[in-house]
């Protein structure tokens, strides 16, 4: 039996006049690092700047999808791929559509944060680095200590691996930098390659 044809349906709204409307190119920010580097802390903060200024932007982290489109999905190898592979075609949707999605995720694993980057047009990797030390002195959520512990498996840095970024398009090291510093840094990066247009 064959399998049915997708029926491809042609968009009416080119995706200049999106643009146009925004005042802005859409695309994808792709935040990954450790757990506790503060991406999603950067990403919120950066969301509320951007909207503030004009942007059409809105922020995709592991929690708001794993809360639904993903809550069929554990931690394990396979899983995340999977995880990271539907964050990456709903980024490249809201970057479609004209916005700029800020995707917050470890995504660990360097052919993942590739697969995603297939899906936009303008994705840029952006690597939210801090050392293992200093991302379990922050502890957030105290994953990290559930994972010293045991209690926790296939956690990434512990017992996972991660893999750093080898080309990011930006990186932004919150070791040494503030909230303000990075938040200052990561706006210069967003005015230089989503210029937003004055009416």
């Amino acid at each position: 039996m064959s399998e049915p044809q997708v029926e491809h349906i042609q968009r009416r709204i080119e995706h200049a006049r999106r643009e146009s409307r925004n005042r802005h190119p859409g695309g994808v920010l792709w935040f990954t690092g450790l757990s506790g580097a503060g991406k999603s802390t950067l990403a919120f903060t950066l969301e509320e700047f951007l909207f503030n200024d004009g942007y059409q932007v809105y922020v995709l982290d592991g929690d708001n999808l794993r809360g639904g489109l993903s809550s069929d999905l554990r931690f394990t190898h396979v899983d995340r791929t999977e995880n990271v592979r539907r964050a990456g075609q709903v980024a490249a949707l809201f970057a479609d559509a004209g916005l700029i999605c800020i995707a917050a995720f470890i995504s660990p694993y360097r052919s993942d944060r590739a697969m995603a980057a297939m899906n936009a047009k303008r994705f840029h990797e952006i690597y939210i680095r801090a050392d293992l030390r200093t991302c379990e002195r922050r502890d957030p959520k105290g994953l990290y200590k559930l994972a010293r512990a045991g209690e926790i498996k296939n956690f990434t840095a512990i017992d996972d691996i991660y893999e750093e970024p080898e080309s990011p398009a930006f990186v932004v090291d919150t070791t040494e930098l503030t909230i303000e510093q990075s938040l200052a840094s990561l706006s210069r990066f967003v005015a230089e390659h989503f210029p937003l247009g004055r009416s």
